[in-house]
């Protein structure tokens, strides 16, 4: 039988728990941090050479944090899947070629179901990165390059429950990802790729071509019209303004809800008599039709504006959009 606390014995703090994990596992990963050295770069090196797939494996919570590195690999340009090591010598170590890298994990480096298949992986002359917390393990002695991931203690009030070992493993996984991400010089447009799916892949894949409004949808008028006009083409736009454009629809500016409201604000003026490109906005602001939609929301939360016009090199005018199309897109 477990034993029990004693009947009037005070509850422990849940506040003062949550603290001491924290700080406990950031203590931890400031020591892994101090580590970080050589067999870090070479295990990056290892990596990017890697022709085939990145294999990664571990059983019971190494496993856990073997599927999410394979997963944050996999999304960031590294192909890598998860193979269960028990599964792996009853047939699944056929999914391994010669191509191939494996990163084991197991904390104590002595997981029977990983020395198992390292003999085959050998004759497989596939190259194997291992991570434990013991240097002198027998996984660590038999992999190709070994990085250390040895915390003091696991945040478990009796040091059994893996908890500061799996964050530390974790984040060093993190950090390989990241640093073969950027030696690789991955894009967000190769990260759009693995990620077609969701508000994700909408704000990744989206472009402005595809949220614009386009041809006679686009409000646009001559310089030379009056206010009132431009305030007609305006409403019948809905996108709450209109371009202005020259002869051959290059745009010289932008007649927006606010720029009315200044002009009606104005006794001088005469929105019947006086032209638009008295009011217009004369640095409108533009985006290009093959940028991301997620750069039209970033470009309209910077200049607090609604809408944007859509142009080419030559600044003829292609579309218009404002945050409704963009709302509706889902790229919000």
């Amino acid at each position: 039988m477990s034993a029990q606390p004693a009947p009037n014995a005070p509850r422990p703090d849940p506040a003062l728990t949550g603290r001491r994990v924290i700080r406990q596992e950031t203590e931890a990963l400031s020591a892994l941090e101090s580590r970080i050295g050589a067999d870090f770069g070479r295990a990056c090196e290892l990596l990017l050479a890697c022709r085939g797939r990145v294999v990664c494996t571990g059983m019971g919570k190494s496993g856990h944090i073997a599927r999410k590195i394979a997963a944050t690999l996999a999304s960031t340009g590294t192909p890598a899947f998860y193979l269960h090591p028990g599964e792996a010598s009853h047939g699944d170590l056929g999914m391994v070629t010669g191509r191939d890298l494996v990163l084991a994990l197991s904390y104590s480096g002595e997981s029977d179901e990983i020395l198992t298949i390292v003999p085959a992986l050998k004759r497989l002359d596939v190259p194997l990165l291992a991570m434990t917390g013991r240097p002198g393990s027998t996984l660590a002695a038999l992999a190709d390059l070994h990085l250390d991931v040895s915390v003091p203690s696991e945040a478990c009030p009796h040091n059994l429950a893996p908890t500061t070992s799996t964050t530390a493993s974790l984040a060093l996984g993190d950090a390989l990802a990241v640093a073969v991400l950027e030696a690789r010089g991955f894009t967000p447009e190769d990260f759009a790729r693995s990620h077609p799916a969701g508000a994700l892949g909408r704000r990744l894949l989206l472009t402005i071509r595809d949220v614009m409004h386009a041809g006679e949808a686009v409000p646009r008028v001559r310089p030379e019209a009056s206010i009132a006009e431009a305030l007609v083409v305006m409403s019948r736009g809905r996108l709450g303004m209109t371009a202005v454009v020259d002869a051959d629809d290059r745009l010289t500016g932008v007649f927006t809800d606010g720029d009315l409201r200044r002009a009606l604000d104005n006794a001088k003026l005469d929105v019947r008599r006086d032209a638009v490109w008295q009011v217009m906005g004369r640095s409108p602001k533009t985006i290009g039709p093959d940028e991301l939609a997620s750069a039209a929301v970033h470009a309209m939360e910077a200049h607090k504006i609604n809408a944007l016009v859509v142009v080419d090199a030559e600044r003829r005018v292609l579309g218009a959009l404002n945050f409704i199309d963009l709302l509706r897109a889902r790229v919000v």
